[in-house]
């Protein structure tokens, strides 16, 4: 079993790039936005009680695919570096796969503010992240997060054996599920 967790900023192209590498293997796209916009009818994903679901609904995904006899899955995650719980959160889900048997593969897209922006307002995205549709709101958040967080990883800081980074910035989404694709021979 493959774990391939897809990182990065909003608006990087994970969702896209995890669609695209769904159809080029036997691995499922769970992508984060799927259990954030389960709960938000009900409550929003900023509150304690919408976090709380969400990351309820994901343990329980997670626990069922890693002992199940399923190819994988591919995860998509904003992931803050200078937020030691994002950083424990990875390490977690990664080790109930590994300790399953599965073999963890991170993948981490970067994308400049300009692109990023651009695609926040894209036709695709809105219509599978219902919660992003107020763009001005969207836009703001995506702005404010970079001023508050670090989304991307520092040259040297993950060590991970099965890594790879990809500026998609000028590339297409199925070009980038296809270095990934050939990078850990999925």
């Amino acid at each position: 079993m493959k774990l391939v967790i897809i990182f990065g900023p909003q608006a990087a192209g994970k969702m896209t790039v995890g669609q695209e590498l769904e159809k080029i293997t036997n691995l499922k796209l769970f992508h984060n936005h799927m259990t954030i916009e389960l709960v938000s009818p009900f409550f929003s994903y900023g509150t304690a009680q919408g976090k709380r679901l969400v990351s309820l609904f994901r343990q329980e995904i997670f626990e069922e695919v890693a002992k199940s006899d399923l190819p994988g899955l591919i995860f998509t995650f904003v992931w803050a570096f200078d937020q030691e719980q994002d950083g424990e959160y990875i390490r977690k889900i990664s080790e109930l796969f590994a300790s399953n048997g599965g073999q963890v593969c991170y993948v981490e897209l970067e994308a400049d503010a300009a692109e990023r922006l651009e695609r926040n307002k894209s036709p695709h995205r809105l219509m599978h992240k219902p919660t992003k549709r107020d763009i001005a709101w969207s836009e703001r958040d995506l702005l404010d997060t970079m001023k508050q967080y670090r989304v991307n990883s520092e040259a040297g800081e993950i060590t991970h054996e099965h890594y790879i980074r990809i500026d998609n910035t000028h590339k297409s989404p199925d070009e980038v599920a296809k270095l990934i694709q050939e990078r850990f021979n999925l």
